[in-house]
């Protein structure tokens, strides 16, 4: 039996992926943003009373988010599964001056990934629309530019499979992947999305707590095709580099140019960032 940590789990992709661990057999502990979210993550799965809470968009809740669930002890999965959608009308800062996308979508699966005791699995959310994504981090906060929710969406889409490459060269004894789970009907998406919600969250879990050799590996994306002759099949590529994961032609983003713009300002609390 597998503990799993799931972040952005009260509803959704991550709601229905902690039901299907805990159908599994599986010590699933879910995330919900305020109390009366955390309320209704109980009530949807009897079997997880405990639910870690807080608004990952503050620097702040995220590291108090880290100390809950260090508290709990390692886990041997955690799911980044957080993310804010691509609807917004106008950019939306934070109280550390951050683009609210940004903090949501990059910026706190780093800072959990930093601060919580490394555990055996990664798996950190992606999206189709990565693949239109800019890994230029010049105005990664969108200060300067006029406002593109789409595109501020797919930036950070990409900066989180780029995430995803730069843990999984540095932490070698680590599974580190990223899913897209298509395009699917949850409240982010809406009613209409034609992709399968179940196959989504059951390629998270899977990479999370399988032993089936194509689940045990690092530094590759996951898929669920959804057009062609393979629609609704689950595959793996593997990312070897930040070209082979963009239509876009860019240098490669390297961890040292990303970790700096990273690095919680004023943070106090002891880091563990993958560096080592």
């Amino acid at each position: 039996m597998a503990r799993v940590f799931i972040t952005g789990s009260s509803d959704g992709l991550g709601l229905l992926a902690g039901q299907q661990l805990a159908a599994a057999g599986h010590d699933v502990i879910l995330h919900a943003r305020d109390p009366q979210r955390a309320d209704a993550a109980r009530s949807a799965l009897a079997s997880s009373p405990t639910v870690v809470t807080g608004d990952l968009s503050t620097l702040a809740a995220m590291h108090s988010v880290v100390e809950q669930v260090n508290a709990i002890g390692r886990f041997d999965a955690v799911i980044h599964n957080v993310g804010t959608g691509y609807n917004d009308r106008r950019r939306e800062g934070t109280d550390d001056g951050l683009s609210r996308i940004f903090a949501v979508n990059v910026l706190a699966p780093y800072v959990l990934t930093a601060g919580m005791t490394r555990p055996d699995r990664l798996v950190y959310l992606s999206s189709g629309m990565h693949t239109g994504g800019n890994a230029d981090l010049d105005d990664a906060q969108w200060e300067r530019r006029r406002w593109n929710a789409s595109q501020a969406y797919s930036d950070t889409k990409l900066h989180d499979t780029i995430l995803m490459m730069a843990v999984s060269e540095r932490w070698t004894d680590v599974m580190v992947n990223a899913v897209d789970p298509g395009w699917v009907p949850t409240r982010m998406d809406g009613a209409s999305a034609p992709d399968d919600l179940d196959k989504g969250a059951d390629t998270q879990a899977w990479l999370a707590v399988s032993n089936d050799p194509t689940a045990r590996v690092t530094g590759s994306i996951s898929i669920i095709a959804s057009a062609g002759p393979w629609r609704g099949s689950r595959m793996i590529r593997p990312c070897s580099s930040a070209c082979s994961i963009t239509s876009k032609s860019f240098p490669a983003c390297s961890w040292t140019e990303l970790a700096p713009l990273l690095e919680p300002r004023n943070a106090t609390h002891d880091r563990n960032y993958p560096e080592d």
